[in-house]
């Protein structure tokens, strides 16, 4: 029997003011027991991209590297846009304070034995490819340049079918079911290249509200949370628990519990793997772990 693929995907921790200490701290307690094959971290480390701020999330992230594999990748609370408006003076002036704390890989990828991680850089500062006719977006919009999803296209196209495809971006790619809005400039044309990226899965955030679901019913989308106190609709915060195996991908969110001080278990959403599918492959309905899956892009109750 194939073991399952385990991540958990954890997003908008915005170290500063507003940081949920006690959230921080049961984070750190319990992603190491999950026996994952990696953490990621969609973005969003920081509030105002200060280098307290960047250094208590780097603590963070070093204490969970201590027990398993981590991926980090900016969000846009992790950009300086102030320094290079439009990137005049050169790109690198609004990415300083992150490259010092986390390195000058803006875009990292993870390779396991199971998976291939492949992160996407959606977050530009103030820049023309992240405008749209609402000044509210200004700074706050990512956009995914297609050189982007190319380089994580040719790492997907690099390993072998068995191995799982996740792409990592900060901006949500589905839309907030109370926010109303997408994270990313330019949405339609970046869900039609992400679908056609190769990828089984995409861990995104920035909305701060947890949602799973899947764009256009094929590509897998997990949206995680945020562990600060500006929730949506004042919902408790979540992170997701995920596992992939040769059939299906199931998203466990894990809802903070304020009054006992931890996250417990809530909903769970599954989804069958159509890129299994459309290669050949086949979900057995005898099988347990085919109940309840998802087809066409409807999540399980």
């Amino acid at each position: 029997m194939v073991e399952p693929l385990i991540l958990a995907h954890i997003s908008d921790l915005h170290f500063g003011v507003e940081v949920d200490k006690a959230q921080i701290a049961s984070l750190q307690a319990i992603l190491p027991t999950f026996g994952a094959d990696a953490i990621v971290i969609s973005g969003d480390l920081t509030q105002r991209a200060r280098r307290n701020e960047f250094h208590a999330a780097r603590s963070f992230v070093n204490a969970l590297k201590e027990s398993t594999p981590v991926l980090v990748s900016p969000g846009n609370h992790d950009v300086t846009w102030w320094a290079g408006p439009f990137h005049i003076g050169g790109r690198e002036r609004i990415y300083r304070k992150y490259i010092e704390f986390f390195g000058p890989d803006l875009a990292p990828t993870l390779q396991l034995p199971r998976a291939i991680i492949v992160s996407c850089l959606t977050s530009h500062g103030l820049t023309v490819g992240s405008m749209t006719w609402n000044l509210r977006d200004l700074t706050v919009k990512g956009h995914l340049p297609s050189s982007e999803l190319h380089r994580a296209q040719r790492r997907f196209s690099e390993v072998p079918e068995s191995v799982v495809r996740v792409l990592v971006v900060h901006h949500n790619v589905l839309r907030g079911e109370i926010s109303d809005r997408m994270g990313l400039a330019r949405w339609r044309s970046a869900n039609v290249a992400i679908n056609e990226s190769g990828a089984d899965l995409v861990l995104c955030g920035h909305d701060h509200q947890e949602s799973a679901g899947q764009i256009d019913g094929k590509v897998v989308v997990s949206t995680s949370g945020t562990h600060c106190a500006r929730t949506r609709g004042g919902r408790p915060s979540a992170f997701h628990l995920i596992t992939v195996d040769p059939n299906s991908i199931s998203i466990r969110q894990m809802r903070w519990d304020a009054p006992r001080g931890e996250f417990v278990a809530s909903h769970l959403h599954r989804f069958a793997r159509w890129r299994v599918a459309s290669l050949g492959g086949a979900i057995s309905r005898s099988d347990p772990s085919s109940e309840g899956l998802v087809h066409a892009g409807r999540p399980s109750r």
